[in-house]
């Protein structure tokens, strides 16, 4: 029998991730509403920054230092305990890698990131899965599960793929309950799209805990997916850490530049933050009209809304006879959510007509 490389156990275990579709079974273009990207598209600032960037022969800074620096002075940080990743995702994977193995456990609360189960299966680390509280997090379940094995614990405020959102006060509950040698690793992708009173107090406890990482990403609000750009910080044996496994010049050359700039255009943020208010709470409103058919949009803090479909209309019929007006939505049955649809907030007169089609739908559904 010839022999081969075979893969190790848990990484054959790993389900690849599932990006947001673009195009219908048809191979028709869609207007994309399945990866939650900035309906406004990307500061203009960032763009002609990102145009202007010498071109590709070299390397980029490896430190990504006046990126780090930019984040630093824009959110009251220390430079030195910032670190810059390709997206967020490689921060998220790179926190298990460090900190767990084969042996250890890695909890976070069902519906979250679908990122954290491949991040804990990569490293031979076991999974576990605390129980939601109505598709939110349920901070008594996780703390019940948190166990001499537990050496990550992952919580995205606000959670994707459900929009839910844990206040200041819950998070340092959770935190306080942890123990000193668990890391907590609050993922933070959505976190701009918060009015500032809202802020979760994430940042502040990473300035001083020593086992709390705070992950961001350009890839959502600032309109950045496609550069690839994330960032973190914590305590200075976590970055360093992160350091001693990251890739070596993980942001490009473009993105470091298109980021430094999107940093300082914070008036494109507002704009995306107040774009993203408005049309949620009308898209909501519009589904919450539609309760008597068996919709309920939960409540979101994100850039999305997962609606659960539990009357006669299913979310695999919405999700088709959307895709058939146009449009591509998330549908998220692999994720243990057969009756829900995760929709990006898009452009107004899309998600008028994207109400507009489930409110028919349901009607002829009865």
């Amino acid at each position: 029998m010839t022999k081969r490389p075979e893969m190790k156990p848990w990484i054959e275990a790993i389900h690849a991730y599932v990006p947001g579709k673009s195009r219908s079974a048809s191979g028709r273009e869609l207007i994309k509403l399945s990866a939650n990207e900035n309906p406004l598209g990307t500061s203009p600032a960032a763009l002609a920054a990102r145009a202007a960037t010498p071109g590709p022969d070299r390397y980029p800074d490896p430190d990504s230092r006046a990126l780090r620096e930019e984040i630093a002075h824009l959110h009251g940080l220390d430079a030195a305990r910032v670190v810059c990743g390709t997206g967020s995702d490689e921060l998220l994977n790179l926190a298990v890698q460090a900190f767990a193995g084969p042996g250890d456990e890695v909890l976070y609360v069902r519906y979250g990131f679908s990122v954290y189960e491949i991040a804990a299966r990569r490293c031979g680390t076991t999974p576990v899965i605390a129980p939601d509280l109505d598709y939110g997090t349920d901070i008594d379940a996780l703390l019940g599960l948190v166990s001499d094995k537990t050496r990550v614990v992952f919580l995205a405020n606000p959670n994707n793929p459900t929009g839910s959102f844990l206040p200041k006060g819950e998070i340092a509950r959770l935190h306080a309950a942890l123990p000193d040698d668990v890391l907590f690793v609050l993922d933070q992708a959505y976190a701009e799209y918060l009015a500032p009173e809202d802020d979760d107090g994430g940042l502040a406890l990473a300035k001083v805990a020593n086992n709390v990482l705070v992950t961001r990403t350009f890839s959502k609000i600032y309109g950045l997916a496609g550069e690839r750009i994330g960032w973190g910080t914590g305590a200075p044996h976590i970055i360093d850490a992160l350091n001693r496994i990251r890739g070596p010049f993980n942001v490009s050359l473009s993105g470091q530049a298109a980021g430094l700039a999107a940093l300082r255009d914070q008036e494109f943020v507002k704009k995306s933050r107040a774009h993203n208010l408005a049309e949620r709470a009308r898209f909501v409103a519009a589904l919450e009209a539609l309760g008597n058919h068996g919709i309920r949009p939960l409540p979101s803090q994100a850039n999305f809304v997962l609606i659960l479909f539990e009357g006669a209309l299913t979310a695999e019929a919405v999700h088709d006879a959307l895709a058939d007006r146009g449009y591509a939505t998330r549908w998220l049955p692999g994720q243990g959510l057969p009756q829900a649809l995760r929709i990006t907030i898009g452009a107004s007169d899309h998600m008028t007509e994207i109400a507009e089609t489930i409110r028919t739908l349901a009607e002829q559904a009865g």
